[in-house]
């Protein structure tokens, strides 16, 4: 991504801004509400923000991304008229393109809904859904995948079980994912980018040591800890 810019009125929010995202990496991006972060991801999606929002995402052979993204959202977004294995296909029969139930039903049997593919979502937990949903992402077969805090509303039990399921589904991947939680952007992250500053820009900071999902109790975490804090407390300098 290079060249981003963000503004509304006379409030500039970043310019210029670049990233990098490595191939078949987890890059996590934290900063104070308001920064622009998911606003950031929504123009990386192809969303509307603002008048005044624009950016060049290419990957390495500097060809287009556009039409090669999946988006997973702060709420599942599932239609409640329509059956687990529907929901998971949904992009496609949007797009006017032949679904494939037969790798719909694949990959539910991954996350461990295969069960539920005829179900309804409303008779699913919020981690039930959050799986349907990480599905549905996968079936897309994107190259980069943008997420919006997908498992903010998960209990802290459940949020473990999904991030290593989600780590290991999407290890081939390009993800970059907003988080309010140092914990979770540590435990997930192999790139950890925190916006601050006005106009925003970004720093990366160190994630621990180790493949993700990196254990929370280990010491190392404690340590890697308190340095992302300390940079996300220092936003307004």
């Amino acid at each position: 991504m290079h060249q981003a810019r963000l503004a509304f009125g006379e409030r500039v929010l970043f310019d210029d801004l670049s990233l990098s995202l490595p191939a078949s990496s987890w890059s996590c991006l934290l900063g104070r509400s308001g920064c622009g972060k998911s606003s950031l991801l929504r123009m990386m999606a192809g969303l509307s923000v603002s008048n005044d929002a624009h950016l060049t995402l290419i990957d390495a052979s500097q060809r287009p991304l556009e039409q090669r993204i999946a988006w997973m959202g702060q709420q599942d977004l599932l239609l409640p008229w329509r059956r687990v294995i529907d929901n998971v296909q949904l992009g496609a029969v949007m797009r006017g393109e032949r679904s494939d139930p037969d790798r719909a039903m694949a990959l539910l049997e991954k996350t461990g809904l295969g069960w539920a593919a005829r179900c309804y979502p409303q008779t699913l937990s919020g981690g039930e859904r959050a799986r349907v949903a990480l599905a549905r992402t996968l079936y897309e077969q994107a190259a980069l995948v943008l997420m919006d805090e997908p498992f903010a509303a998960l209990d802290a039990m459940t949020r473990l079980d999904i991030h290593a399921q989600a780590c290991e589904l999407l290890s081939d991947r390009i993800v970059l994912m907003v988080t309010h939680d140092p914990l979770e952007a540590l435990r997930l992250g192999d790139q950890l980018l925190v916006m601050r500053g006005s106009p925003a820009r970004l720093e990366r900071i160190l994630p621990p040591e180790g493949a993700p999902p990196r254990d929370p109790a280990s010491a190392t975490m404690s340590h890697h800890h308190g340095v992302l804090l300390k940079a996300l407390t220092e936003q307004a300098a």
